[in-house]
């Protein structure tokens, strides 16, 4: 399917389905659990009902929270949850009737949205302006509350089974004087055991269920509209309830500056946006001037570039049998030895992890397998688009392989056979470079400027 014909598909799903309307949600509080379903309607011809179930954790206390700080905070969760939904027809209205939005949320929202659906939109072939891909009606006459709790200096670190978040991990657990509480959504072999290697029960983890309504799936597999949406956004909310049932006055995200890099060059397509500076700072200022100026969400990491927490990563050795993020192995907890993440993760620790060992964490030579070429010229600039995953700079990728080049022999690492080495910026430059633009509280920036002095 060309350029045009993906265009004329999509405006002939935009004219078959002419809204999109959030209904409705609701929640319920039983035996410490909560449970929350959203209600979402396709132009009166398909409605969506996915859910939420936080297991009861003793550090919870919502019966302290009011009706209508629960209300707004479920609500923004829907308001993230709908445009996985909105996608399969990308429909150019789309109704909110739980809550009145004003302009400014609406165009927060529409931000978002669109922000958050460019690798969507890239992949599709569609184009489309912010302007015109949708308007957001609001017509309910009950205003958004602003939603109170009590919070003390707890801290909420979402845990995705990778290198990031174990080094977030390290750096916090150790904190006399305040409680960390690790967050992970729709846990996985290797979350799980990347808290319970940190030192955590599973009483300590703060789990989030997620359930997408399988009439989506039917959907995409019967040929409606496919692709990423701002997963980071969502998580991002769904933080932000449990800080409030937990009383957490931090959030602390691990994501790194490597993640601000464009992934289609030369454009604002990244694959990572909902992780990157530009949605952290949005969020920010949306949370503070429409819910609450007390909770603090920030990236722990953000100072720091993928290459020095590599570095980081590589002093904790008990997590190296254990961590996994590779998408393609989620499921089956493992390694798959074929994507772009894992090829991206074998190149950022090289410098600091023996080629030995890492084979024994990858159960092979990612080096040795050519087949794996393609994937390292995509990471390292020398085709049009990075690879859409979460991987680090191109900078970053042809320093590693420049290291690689340099301490081994080339022979055992044909897949960087070809590889000019020659305008790479020298390792030592990438890991002391300091990036001042980020969130941090005074108290955990100076934790992590003691790590990079450690």
């Amino acid at each position: 399917m060309n350029t045009a014909q993906h265009q004329e598909k999509f405006f002939q799903l935009r004219k078959q389905f002419l809204f999109f309307c959030f209904e409705s949600f609701e929640y319920a509080i039983e035996k410490g659990a909560l449970k929350a379903e959203f209600v979402f309607n396709l132009a009166d011809k398909y409605t969506f009902k996915p859910t939420l179930l936080i297991p009861e954790r003793s550090f919870y206390n919502w019966n302290s929270l009011s009706k209508q700080t629960l209300d707004t905070l479920v609500f923004h969760i829907g308001m993230v949850e709908l445009i996985s939904y909105w996608k399969v027809a990308c429909p150019p209205k789309v109704i909110i009737k739980p809550f009145h939005l004003g302009k400014r949320a609406i165009s927060w929202w529409k931000k978002l949205y669109f922000n958050g659906l460019g690798e969507f939109f890239y992949l599709n072939d569609i184009r489309i302006t912010l302007q015109e891909f949708m308007s957001i009606k609001s017509f309910s006459p009950i205003n958004v509350k602003r939603p109170r709790a009590h919070f003390d200096k707890s801290v909420l670190i979402p845990i995705g089974g990778g290198k990031d978040s174990v080094v977030n991990l390290e750096l916090l657990k150790n904190e006399r004087d305040r409680k960390i509480i690790p967050l992970i959504m729709n846990p996985r072999e290797a979350s799980l055991k990347c808290a319970e290697t940190a030192g955590f029960s599973e009483g300590e983890i703060a789990v989030i269920n997620r359930t997408i309504d399988p009439l989506l799936l039917k959907l995409n597999a019967e040929g409606f509209l496919n692709g990423h949406t701002p997963f980071s956004a969502l998580l991002a909310f769904v933080s932000l309830l449990i800080a409030f049932g937990s009383g957490s006055k931090y959030i602390a995200l691990s994501n790194e500056s490597s993640a601000n890099e464009a992934t289609v060059p030369g454009s604002e397509i990244n694959h990572q946006y909902s992780k990157s500076i530009e949605f952290e700072s949005d969020f920010r200022n949306y949370v503070a001037a429409n819910l609450n100026k007390n909770v603090q969400y920030f990236s722990f990491l953000r100072p720091l570039n993928e290459l020095q927490i590599a570095d980081l990563f590589s002093r904790y050795k008990a997590y190296f049998s254990v961590f996994k993020s590779c998408n393609v192995g989620s499921k089956t907890d493992s390694w798959c030895g074929s994507c772009p993440k894992c090829l991206f993760t074998w190149l950022i620790l090289s410098p600091f992890i023996s080629q030995q060992e890492l084979t024994k964490i990858f159960n092979k030579n990612l080096l040795a397998d050519t087949k794996l070429t393609p994937v390292f010229d995509a990471l390292s600039g020398q085709t049009e688009t990075k690879p859409f995953e979460c991987v680090g700079t191109i900078d970053e990728v042809n320093t590693c392989a420049s290291f690689i080049l340099k301490n081994y022999d080339k022979a055992e690492v044909p897949v960087l056979k070809n590889f000019d080495a020659t305008h790479v910026i020298p390792i030592a430059t990438i890991l002391e470079e300091k990036n001042g633009t980020h969130f941090l509280p005074e108290y955990f920036e100076r934790i992590i400027k003691k790590s990079r002095n450690a």
